[in-house]
Parts: structure tokens; C-alpha cells; sequence
């Protein structure tokens, strides 16, 4: 196994430590702690692929793997922040919105790629997806982060964490109605013409 399969392993392995350490709030600073332990498990997101593309190791493992780590770990990360942690709400109810439309995009996607995949057709990640993939991490970060240093709902890096999940949102539909776009042909039933 290489070293990008290794990292992209690690990152599905840091998953469940970065859940028991959000919900152990007997732990001091439990969410500044757990948004270190989510930094650094996107970091090997950015890793992985950097180094499979650098030095040729993309492997059919990797290409499996990496995004189904990529996108349980962001999605864990939303979800568990919608749930009231000894009194703390990170999220208010109406960020599940937000919440919906990203968990949305991510299997519509998903699902397009593996159409796309039955028929050897490789879709490459848009700059809208990797704009939104960047701030959706950082939403999460900060929001994160604000929730051990001022734990009030209205806080400052609260709303920061969601006008930047906000931006993400609309990223994610650009990116998602960008896919579906320019993939459509994925979907078609119509056999291609041999020359």
C-alpha cells in the first residue's frame, strides 16, 4: 500500500476519534481539540492527491477511497454539529438547511460519478467544488473553534462560521448545477458511434 493510500486510511481512521472527542465534554476544550484532530485529517485530503499526482501513485484504491473519505468526514462533521452539546448549539436549526443542500450535492455527484465510471468516463473536480470544499472546511473550523472560546450562539466566529457555511452553500449548488451540466451526456442511454 502507498503513501497516499496510507494517508487517506489514516484520515477515514481519525473520523471516529474526531466524533468521541466532540462529544466529551468532560474533556477541557473538546471542540478546539476536535477541530485540530478535523484540520489535520483534511490536510491529508489535500496530501494524498498531491502526492499520488506527484509521483504517479494513483491507484484504483485511491481513486475509491479518497473521496468517500473526504466526504464522510465533512458530512459527519455537519451533522454532528446540529446536535446541542451540554447546553452549547454550534449550529442553529436553520444551518440543517445548508446541512441538506451540501449532503444533497455530495450524492448527486457521487452518483454521477459512478455512471460516469461504468462508461470510463473521468470526471475531473470543477474550481467551483474545490472553492466549496475549502470553505466549507473552514466554516467548520471556525465554528468549531468559536464554540469553546464564546459558546453563545450569536457569538462573533459563530456567525462568521455561518456566513462562511452560507458561501459554502451557494458554491456547492454553482459546483453541483456545474456537474450536472457539463456530465449530462453521462446520463444519456444513446450508444456512441464507432468511427
Amino acid at each position: 500500500m502507498n503513501l497516499p493510500n496510507k494517508l487517506t486510511i489514516l484520515r477515514i481512521v481519525m473520523i471516529p476519534v474526531f466524533v468521541a472527542v466532540f462529544f466529551i465534554s468532560a474533556i477541557p476544550y473538546n471542540f478546539i481539540i476536535s477541530a485540530v484532530i478535523f484540520a489535520l485529517a483534511a490536510a491529508t485530503d489535500f496530501l494524498d492527491g498531491y502526492i499520488a499526482r506527484k509521483y504517479n501513485l494513483v491507484t484504483n484504491l485511491g481513486k475509491f477511497l479518497d473521496p468517500i473519505a473526504d466526504k464522510v468526514l465533512v458530512s459527519t462533521a455537519l451533522i454532528i454539529m446540529l446536535v446541542p452539546i451540554g447546553g452549547v448549539l454550534i449550529m442553529p436549526y436553520y444551518a440543517s438547511i445548508a446541512v441538506a443542500i451540501i449532503l444533497a450535492r455530495e450524492l448527486i455527484v457521487s452518483g454521477f460519478r459512478i455512471v460516469a465510471a461504468s462508461k470510463n468516463v473521468i470526471m475531473a473536480a470543477d474550481q467551483a467544488g474545490k472553492w466549496k470544499t475549502f470553505i466549507t472546511d473552514i466554516a467548520i473550523l471556525v465554528l468549531l473553534i468559536g464554540a469553546d472560546i464564546n459558546p453563545e450562539t450569536y457569538s462573533v466566529m459563530n456567525i462568521v462560521g455561518l456566513a462562511l457555511l452560507g458561501v459554502a452553500t451557494v458554491l456547492t449548488i454553482i459546483s453541483g448545477v456545474e456537474c450536472m451540466v457539463k456530465n449530462r451526456a453521462v446520463l444519456s442511454d444513446k450508444k456512441e458511434e464507432t468511427k
